[in-house]
């Protein structure tokens, strides 16, 4: 018997993908839920499982082919599996096995290379007026004398000409892939819909690692996560947001939307671009449960396996940038949302306290926000807020 398998659902907000992937080829055996395809989206990679035994008989679409939901994608043979001669492969699959579809590469016409040896010493090619031969030169001045080194011109035809000759064979071009697509996208559209600005302060983080390095041994034992920074920042967000509540709201047409509720947005990288998988209902999580949830979405986003539910909405986000070395950076906004929170790198620093210079551990705290909405005085108060429940971060009432 022969069974179709179709392109699943993808959201309301998604109607189209690309086929990244094929796992099994036409003619091999594949097993009940085992996955065969994998179709990229905007925000995530689904896995398309085979719905019982059988034989791969023919692949519909060849990879880095758009497909739409619902589409029949291959057709698998369950009775007289072994007996079943492999389909054959169409030109379109073969060229995606030899160069996959979503990295392309485009030649460049014969017409466009020069080859060095046809330009002159004066780097004029035949082209443009010059010789491919060398032209005589007069004999040069004995081996002790220093010559000048020959300047290399700014300017001319000749400029136009090296170049190319001499990045030919050293580009190549690629497909964007439909997260960084979309990535590009979105964040265009903050640059032109929203009036982003940045506000600055810096913490002193020896408060927060004090108190880690009291209770993360039994922490950890009892909860089976490490104690980090982000359950510490998350917990100071929400308190905050509590306090200046248009920071977590949104613009939708000519209304300001305020959610009552705190779902932070949690900045990942992953291989195939940023992903910000959302902790849902964060200001009633425990330490614990924000650490567990964060390593939960740091695992699955290395793999894809995040699903579309838990990268779509969001209040409010935070970005960390310190775990690559950033000192200080502008977050851009995460639409609609109207701010963000971006996390530097630890570093020590001389400061002032009580009079005294002392080294602390200082990270610089940035706060990007839609200033179309938030006020500088809501935006300097709120990041104000954050840093006062980082230096007293006995206020967060942990929970070990």
């Amino acid at each position: 018997m022969k069974i179709e398998i179709k392109a699943p659902e993808l959201s309301e907000s998604i109607t189209t993908g690309t086929l990244l992937a094929w796992r099994r080829q036409a003619g091999e055996k594949v097993l009940r839920d085992e996955t065969i395809i994998d179709i990229e989206t905007d925000k995530v990679i689904l896995e398309v499982a085979a719905p019982a035994d059988g034989v791969l008989i023919e692949q519909r679409h060849a990879e880095g082919d758009t497909v739409k939901a619902g589409e029949v994608l291959a057709v698998i043979e369950t009775e007289g599996a072994a007996a079943v001669e492999p389909a054959p492969v169409k030109q379109t699959e073969k060229v995606a096995e030899t160069v996959p579809a979503a990295a392309p590469v485009q030649s460049q016409p014969q017409t466009r290379s020069v080859e060095l040896s046809a330009l002159s010493l004066d780097g004029r090619g035949q082209g443009e007026g010059g010789s491919a031969k060398k032209t005589a030169q007069p004999p040069g001045p004995p081996k002790s004398e220093t010559r000048p080194a020959k300047p290399v011109p700014d300017s001319g035809p000749h400029r136009k000409k090296l170049p190319v000759a001499e990045k030919e064979g050293r580009e190549r071009r690629v497909s964007m892939s439909r997260l960084r697509q979309r990535i590009a996208e979105r964040l265009v559209s903050a640059q032109h819909t929203a009036a982003i600005l940045t506000t600055f302060n810096e913490a002193s983080m020896q408060p927060v690692n004090e108190l880690r390095q009291r209770f993360k041994a039994e922490f950890e034992t009892r909860h089976g996560v490490k104690l980090g920074y982000m359950s510490f920042f998350v917990r100071a967000v929400c308190d905050a947001l509590k306090q200046f509540p248009v920071l977590n709201a949104s613009i939708d047409g000519e209304d300001i939307v305020y959610h009552d509720y705190y779902d932070i947005g949690i900045a990942v990288s992953t291989p195939r671009g940023l992903v910000v998988p959302i902790l849902r209902d964060a200001e009633r999580l425990s330490f614990a449960e924000i650490e567990q949830g964060i390593a939960d979405f740091a695992a699955r986003a290395q793999t894809g396996a995040l699903n579309i539910d838990e990268l779509t909405g969001g209040t409010f986000s935070i970005t960390n940038g310190g775990v690559f070395g950033s000192l200080l950076s502008t977050p851009i906004l995460n639409p609609p949302q109207s701010g963000i929170l971006g996390m530097h790198k630890i570093q020590e620093r001389p400061v002032a306290e009580n009079g005294q210079v002392v080294i602390r551990p200082m990270m610089y705290l940035a706060l990007s926000y839609d200033h179309r909405l938030i006020d500088g005085k809501d935006a300097v108060q709120f990041l104000a807020a954050v840093k006062t429940a980082l230096e007293e971060p006995d206020r967060l009432l942990l929970e070990v």
